[in-house]
């Protein structure tokens, strides 16, 4: 089924309909969510780039590039992290998450930013520009981060000794938005303390 949508910058009016696309895509209501919010409010050295995807005016995808940082040798160099990236299900697979992820890496180019980083599949983002970023000398945050899962975009303003390890932001940190989480091992721990 062919259909229009469009991708265009997120308002304040998108804010209801960001969350309600997030809690239905994360199936929670409260933590992805949470985190947009966060990274909304959070200063930050670079501005967010939020996208938004609508069908008549109602939003049914959404994608967050947030300011983050690469310890490099040579110093910090300010990039974005891509999260959280979501489609309200009725949508899926019908190239919305392509597009939202091809316009907000093109924005984060034209700004000069020279990396974009994630955690996601690679079979996924690997089709859309992203690769693993241990093979090109960056290290992941957390150990929770399995390695196929840290993916990294490298943009035109790349440049080889910009290696190092990829630091979020603190509002990714506040919201446990970062590495998986074994529900088994925490449910072990609760019943350990409780």
């Amino acid at each position: 089924m062919i259909f229009d949508y469009e991708v265009r910058a997120e308002t304040a009016q998108d804010h209801a309909g960001v969350r309600a696309t997030h809690a239905l895509a994360f199936g929670d209501p409260d933590r992805v969510p949470g985190l947009v919010d966060a990274l909304r409010a959070a200063p930050a050295a670079l501005a967010p780039i939020s996208l938004v995807a609508t069908v008549d005016d109602k939003v049914v995808g959404h994608v967050m590039l947030s300011a983050c940082r690469l310890d490099a040798d040579l110093r910090l160099v300010d990039v974005f992290s891509l999260s959280p990236m979501g489609v309200h299900p009725e949508y899926e697979k019908r190239g919305i998450a392509t597009r939202l992820i091809a316009t907000a890496l093109a924005a984060a180019d034209e700004q000069g930013v020279p990396l974009v980083f994630l955690e996601g599949s690679p079979v996924f983002y690997g089709k859309r520009g992203f690769a693993r970023a241990s093979a090109h000398g960056f290290r992941a945050p957390s150990l929770r981060i399995p390695d196929p899962g840290f993916q990294v975009a490298m943009l035109s303003s790349y440049e080889p000794w910009m290696t190092g390890t990829f630091v979020y932001s603190e509002a990714f940190w506040a919201q446990d938005c970062v590495g998986l989480r074994d529900p088994e091992r925490i449910a072990r721990v609760n019943a350990q303390q409780g």
